[in-house]
C-alpha cells in the first residue's frame, strides 16, 4: 500500500511544533504494518540544504502561476519528495511568517500549490520507465496540506479517485483567506460551495479538506469528541458532526529512540526506571544551568509556547504559590510579549527560585525533562500534546489540565489510582489560578512522599507511548478506505 503523506514540516528537516514530530515519525510507524509512505514537503531553504544530491523527478511550467520542480530524496530511511518552487518557499523566516512574525501574504498560494502538487503526484504525475507512479491514498496534515483532498475531489489529474485522510493537529489554525484567492487556485466553479472550499465568503483550506476527505482524524480520541462542541470546534463543529463516523481520534506516539533517558546523550547522567537514583545528577545540572538554588524541593519545568491556549498566562499568577510550596520553576519558551514580561517580573521577584529562557533549544528540552521533577502543561485545549509524553518517558511527572490528549495520556494520582498502582501524573479541571494552585499543592505533597512519588515515576516510565499501536491504527484506517 503506497501512501503519500503531505505536511508543511517534518523532523529532522524543519520544525516549528509537534506536527513536525508526527510527520517525521509516521513513515516508520506504518512501515511495519505494510504501508510504504512517501512524505511531501515544501522546498524551504533548510530542506533543500539537507538534500544536496536530490534528483528532479517532475516539473511544472505553471503550478498556480509559478514554475516548480519535484525533487526526490530521503527522510531518514523513507522516501521524500520536495516541492522546489523558489518563488514560494525560498525566503528567510519561519515556514509561515517573516522574521518579524507576520504571516506571508501569499500563504494561500504557497500551500494551495502544495495541495495541487500532492493531488498531481497521487494521480500519477511522476512517470518512471513510461509508467505513472501514483499512490493509493493521500494523508494530509493540517490546513497547510488540506487542499490536497479538495483538488483530488474537484480537479483530479488521474481518472481513478484516490481517497484521502485529513489529520487535524490543531483546529485553531484553519487557513482562511479572502475569496479573491479562489479565482487563482485552478478549481472549477463547482468547488465554490458550502460542500467545497467556500467558508464565510472566503477560502477555508482546512474546511475544504474536512469536507472532501474520505476520513478525518484528530491526534487523540478525546479531542475528536471535543471538536464536536462549540467550545473546541472553532466554528467547524457543525461540519465535524455532519461527518459522523468518518471522524475519529488516533493518539500520537513519540520517537522512543530520540526520547529515551537510558541513552540520551544530552543528559548529564542516563537512567531507567530501575535506576531512578541516577536522575538526581540531572536535577543538579539543570539547577546550575538555570542559576536556581540547589535544594531538595520539587523542581517544576515548562517547555512550551507562551500562549493563551497553553495556559501560560496563568503561570505568572501562581509563581508566589509555587515558591511558597518550596518549589522552583525552570521555563523554556517564547510567544506572547505580555506573558513573557509577566514571567520575567516573577523571576526578578524570586531570584534563585524562578528562571526563564526565551526561545527553543532541543537539547535543553531533553535536559529539562531529565532533570525536572514535574512538567506543567495547563493547556485550555490540547489536541494531543507531546511534552507530557516526553515527561512520562523521563519520569518528569506531568501536571496537566483535563482536556484532549492530556486527559487520554495521564492517569490522575487520585486515591483510587494510587491504591491500584496505576497513577502517572496529576490532572486538574479548568485553567485558573485556583485550579493550578491546587494541582501544584497536590504535586508538592506527593513529592514529599518519596516512595509514593517514585512509584508514580516508575509507572510513568513504564508506559508505552511508542508509535506501535498508533501506526497500526493508521494502517488499518488506510486499508478500510482503499478496500
Amino acid at each position: 500500500m503506497k501512501v503519500l503523506s503531505v505536511a508543511s514540516e517534518a523532523v529532522p528537516l524543519v520544525k516549528t511544533g509537534g506536527l513536525a514530530d508526527v510527520a517525521g515519525a509516521l513513515p516508520g510507524a506504518v512501515a511495519q504494518h505494510g504501508v510504504a509512505m512517501t512524505t511531501l514537503l515544501p522546498g524551504y531553504p533548510s530542506v533543500l540544504k539537507a538534500l544536496p544530491r536530490a534528483r528532479t523527478v517532475h516539473s511544472w511550467d505553471s503550478l498556480l502561476g509559478t514554475s516548480a520542480r519535484l525533487l526526490s530524496g530521503k527522510l531518514g530511511e523513507h522516501p521524500l519528495l520536495v516541492l522546489d518552487a523558489p518563488a514560494l518557499y525560498d525566503r528567510e523566516g519561519s515556514p509561515y511568517s517573516d522574521a518579524a512574525g507576520r504571516d506571508w501574504d501569499d500563504n494561500w498560494r504557497r500551500f494551495a500549490a502544495l495541495g495541487r502538487a500532492a493531488a498531481d503526484i497521487a494521480g500519477g504525475a511522476i512517470v518512471k520507465r513510461g509508467k505513472p507512479q501514483g499512490f493509493d491514498l493521500v494523508h494530509a496534515h493540517d490546513w497547510q496540506a488540506a487542499m490536497a483532498p479538495a483538488y483530488l475531489h474537484f480537479a483530479p489529474l488521474g481518472t481513478e479517485a484516490v481517497p484521502s485522510v485529513v489529520t487535524i493537529h490543531n483546529m485553531a489554525f484553519q487557513g482562511w483567506f479572502d475569496r479573491k484567492a479562489f479565482a487563482q487556485m485552478g478549481l472549477p466553479a463547482s468547488a465554490w460551495t458550502m460542500h467545497g472550499v467556500e467558508y464565510h465568503d472566503g477560502v477555508g483550506m482546512l474546511k475544504a479538506g474536512l469536507a472532501c476527505a474520505a476520513a478525518v482524524t484528530t491526534v487523540s480520541p478525546t479531542y475528536a469528541r471535543e471538536i464536536r462542541t462549540g467550545t473546541f470546534g472553532m466554528g467547524l463543529e457543525g461540519l465535524i458532526i455532519a461527518r459522523g463516523n468518518a471522524v475519529s481520534g488516533i493518539l500520537n506516539g513519540i520517537d522512543i529512540d530520540r526520547w529515551n533517558p537510558g541513552r540520551d546523550k544530552a543528559l548529564a547522567e542516563t537512567y531507567t526506571w530501575r535506576t531512578l537514583e541516577r536522575r538526581l545528577a540531572n536535577k543538579r545540572a539543570l539547577e546550575a544551568e538555570f542559576g536556581l538554588d540547589e535544594d531538595d524541593g520539587p523542581l517544576f519545568i515548562a517547555v512550551t509556547r507562551l500562549t493563551w491556549q497553553k495556559g501560560m498566562d496563568v503561570i505568572p499568577q501562581v509563581l508566589d504559590h509555587l515558591v511558597g510550596l518550596g518549589g522552583r520553576l525552570a521555563l523554556l519558551g517564547s510567544g506572547d510579549p505580555e506573558i513573557e514580561r509577566a514571567l520575567f517580573e516573577g523571576a526578578a521577584r524570586h531570584q534563585g527560585r524562578v528562571a526563564i529562557r526565551l526561545g527553543y533549544d532541543e537539547d535543553l528540552s531533553h535536559r529539562m525533562q531529565g532533570g525536572g521533577d514535574a512538567i506543567l502543561v495547563p493547556s485550555r485545549f490540547e489536541p494531543c500534546g507531546l511534552t507530557q509524553l516526553y515527561g512520562l518517558a523521563y519520569g518528569c511527572i506531568p501536571v496537566v489540565s483535563r482536556t484532549g490528549g492530556l486527559a487520554d495520556t495521564v492517569i490522575d494520582a487520585n486515591p483510587a489510582a494510587l491504591a491500584a498502582g496505576c497513577a502517572t501524573g496529576i490532572q486538574h479541571d479548568g485553567v485558573s489560578h485556583d485550579a493550578l494552585s491546587a494541582a501544584l499543592t497536590r504535586a508538592a505533597q506527593l513529592y514529599r512522599q518519596g516512595e509514593v512519588w517514585h512509584r508514580v515515576q516508575k509507572n510513568a516510565m513504564k508506559c508505552d507511548f511508542s508509535w506501535t499501536a498508533s501506526g497500526k491504527a493508521y494502517a488499518d484506517l488506510y486499508r478500510s478506505l482503499i478496500a
